[in-house]
């Protein structure tokens, strides 16, 4: 996770094709994401996954699978076909660490805010990944292309970890994590031409952009 004397860390999540891989890799990112939610415009099957992955280096970025409520079959499913480094999850606490249990992999936990009341306290899990709350019309928890108040998170004692993410894109980027003090960053819609189409160019500037504030 950010190393608080180091570089911003960056994730690029919603990777659907390997040009967007490729480009990910190639830029630096320290992790790629794949989204397991069928609502997602940027769902992904596990064979899908393993293909895209099967060419990458030893060395590529850390790999992080998105579930949301899913059961223990959904994700076993899913790790008996392809590789994955870290299980980002949309449940409850309790849910997340014990699909870090059972799995035994590293669990970040994805936490929606909207006040500075909403910021947790305590994690028992290795991560968090702050960002807006979902609207309440809203058919998925998260990648809503929403920011929040980034200065709600300034001065957090964050108890693990954490990612900001939201509503990120190579312009804002930088104004958002001088204004929230994060050392990770995660963007999905914001480096896209459409709903699950990454623009190459706009995710190297987006890591460029992350990692010129230092």
């Amino acid at each position: 996770m950010p190393d608080p004397g180091g570089d911003v860390r960056v994730k690029i999540c919603g990777i659907v094709d390997p040009v967007a891989l490729a480009t990910a890799c190639e830029a630096g990112a320290d992790w790629v994401g794949f989204v397991f939610f069928a609502r997602s415009p940027r769902s992904v099957t596990a064979a899908q996954v393993a293909t895209l992955l099967h060419d990458v280096g030893p060395r590529s970025p850390q790999t992080v699978g998105l579930f949301v409520r899913a059961s223990d079959d959904e994700v076993a499913r899913v790790l008996d076909v392809t590789r994955l480094d870290i299980l980002q999850i949309y449940d409850t606490p309790e849910r997340a660490m014990a699909i870090r249990e059972q799995f035994r992999r590293p669990v970040w936990l994805a936490c929606g805010v909207a006040t500075r009341t909403d910021l947790p306290e305590t994690c028992a899990v290795d991560g968090l990944v702050i960002e807006s709350r979902a609207p309440v019309d809203a058919d998925r928890p998260g990648g809503n292309a929403r920011s929040f108040d980034w200065s709600l998170t300034a001065r957090w004692p964050a108890p693990a970890p954490w990612l900001l993410a939201g509503g990120l894109t190579p312009e804002n980027v930088a104004a958002a994590i001088a204004t929230s003090g994060a050392r990770a960053v995660d963007v999905s819609s914001g480096v896209e031409d459409a709903p699950g189409r990454k623009n190459p160019g706009r995710i190297r500037n987006f890591i460029q952009a992350a990692r010129a504030i230092g």
